[in-house]
């Protein structure tokens, strides 16, 4: 009896600790937008993988390679400061849609991590194995824009910077999107 209280207790304890000490959780951002037009003007604005910067607000400009095709690179240039490099993933023009990944970002700054008393440089846009999908569909003769996105925190050990951490990198692909679906509508609809 006694052994099998033991193999308890050091099962649920082993269970505490995973739980407790667990590394970064997968982290998902969407947003949509209706804008009053049809799919067709929409897409025109968002259909080429190298036209990022003329409705992103926060790209300056995008130095491409490849085109529409996949594997085709772009790497943008922020107005902040920075650059972006990101690989098109799936490009389905009758669907409307684009798959692409980031690859490489550099750093914005750099922070001093308490728990490792090291200083951690934090990306450009604190994520981290980031891949998104922008798709244009018809809603009752408007157009539907949804963003989406899958990446993990920038800091991949436990006890994240909060600069690093699932909040930041929610915060700020938000902020992207909403940014960017907003302005596509503004450019769109002001037509």
């Amino acid at each position: 009896m006694k052994r099998i209280q033991l193999w308890f207790g050091l099962i649920l304890g082993l269970w505490v600790s995973m739980s407790v000490a667990h590394g970064p959780s997968r982290v998902k951002v969407e947003e949509s937008i209706i804008i009053n037009a049809s799919t067709d003007k929409v897409w025109d604005l968002i259909k080429d993988f190298d036209q990022l910067h003329t409705w992103l607000p926060v790209v300056e400009s995008a130095d491409t390679q490849g085109g529409n095709d996949k594997g085709a690179i772009r790497v943008l240039t922020l107005k902040g400061g920075g650059t972006i490099t990101e690989e098109l993933k799936s490009y389905k023009a009758a669907k409307k849609s684009m798959k692409y990944r980031i690859t490489e970002m550099s750093t914005a700054n750099t922070v001093h991590h308490e728990l490792s008393g090291e200083d951690v440089d934090v990306p450009v846009l604190p994520v981290n194995n980031y891949s998104a999908t922008i798709t244009v569909k018809d809603k009752d003769g408007q157009a539907e824009v949804t963003w989406k996105a899958a990446f993990y925190r920038a800091f991949l050990n436990n006890e994240p910077p909060a600069e690093m951490n699932e909040e930041a990198g929610k915060a700020a692909v938000t902020g992207v999107f909403k940014a960017g679906l907003e302005n596509l509508k503004t450019m769109t609809e002001g037509q």
